[in-house]
């Protein structure tokens, strides 16, 4: 075989393997990846209102310690993302304790008779629930949960436990309850 022979049939065998190579690297089709991503935040909602309210009844006005023992009770909803552990504490308008005490006050002008009421979670006389050392972590004195991303009934209960002075005014008394959520 002569070298020109040879020269010109390794040129063909390179020229081959070049566009072979080439022909690898270009192949059909190219791929490569990305991802979808999303974050779903914890969360909570928690609804009240009108038809929340604990109606205690009506009592003769010539001695309201009769009043004294009288209960009553009704439903929030809470509604937190599936797994999220809530904690709730709920603090009346009127009464500034921390123990879930509240103070029912008379709607007309002048008038400064109260009751006082405890608020409580499992029945009227169950463990009271109020405000004090609730957090996120932390249930203290309210009451735990946690949520499975649908509303969540939750039950809560008032019991009169003085009137002052004895015979109080005739009146509407009212108080308003703030229910926390922590999450």
């Amino acid at each position: 075989m002569s070298f020109k022979f040879k020269a010109v049939a390794g040129l063909a065998a390179f020229a081959f393997t070049l566009s072979a190579s080439s022909v690898m690297a270009n192949s059909s089709p190219q791929t490569a990846t990305f991802q979808v991503l999303m974050k779903i935040n914890k969360s909570c909602t928690v609804a009240a209102g009108a038809g929340s309210n604990i109606q205690l009844g009506a009592v003769g006005g010539v001695d309201a310690n009769t009043a004294v023992g009288t209960t009553g009770t009704n439903n929030f909803s809470v509604t937190c993302s599936n797994t999220t552990v809530y904690n709730m504490a709920l603090q009346s308008t009127n009464n500034a304790s921390t123990a879930g005490l509240g103070t029912l006050k008379g709607a007309t002008g002048g008038n400064t008779d109260t009751l006082t009421y405890q608020l409580h979670s499992g029945s009227a006389a169950g463990p009271i629930w109020g405000n004090s050392g609730v957090t996120a972590t932390t249930v203290g004195n309210g009451l735990g949960g946690t949520g499975n991303g649908t509303a969540q009934s939750i039950p809560v209960y008032a019991a009169v436990t003085a009137a002052a002075p004895a015979n109080v005014t005739p009146d509407n008394y009212s108080d308003t309850v703030t229910v926390s959520v922590y999450f």
